[in-house]
């Protein structure tokens, strides 16, 4: 005689390794934006630090084009690059992700800004 609850056990089993494989996915690909978004950040702080030292003068090239180069070098796109009055760069970089959309970071780099003064907070 067999039950009306007969592979019941294996239904449960089936939808709990499912569960389990949608959760490892998940965790993968929260884990490759991590790493990505991660990439995006050294590679703007590089960026920004390389442009700036060509901005205040302290290396030869325009300072975009050595952005964009360090950049590349580090796996990322320059999106923007942006010099201001006071000596410092701002820069925009993206890296591509197996996602639809990229992971993108900014950096400034340069001089303090007039709002920091020496001994305050």
């Amino acid at each position: 005689m067999e039950s009306a609850e007969s592979g019941a056990g294996t239904a449960l089993a089936a939808g709990l390794a499912l569960a389990m494989l949608l959760l490892m996915g998940l965790l993968l690909g929260l884990g490759q934006a991590a790493v990505a978004a991660a990439r995006a950040a050294k590679a703007a702080d590089l960026a920004a630090l390389a442009a700036a030292d060509v901005y205040r003068g302290l290396a030869a090239g325009d300072p975009c084009a050595v952005a964009a180069q360090t950049a590349a070098r580090n796996g990322a796109a320059l999106e923007s690059c942006a010099l201001a009055g006071d000596l410092s760069v701002q820069i925009h970089v993206s890296v591509t992700t197996p996602f639809p959309w990229p992971a993108s970071a900014v950096a400034r780099a340069g001089p303090p800004s007039d709002a920091v003064l020496p001994g305050r907070p």
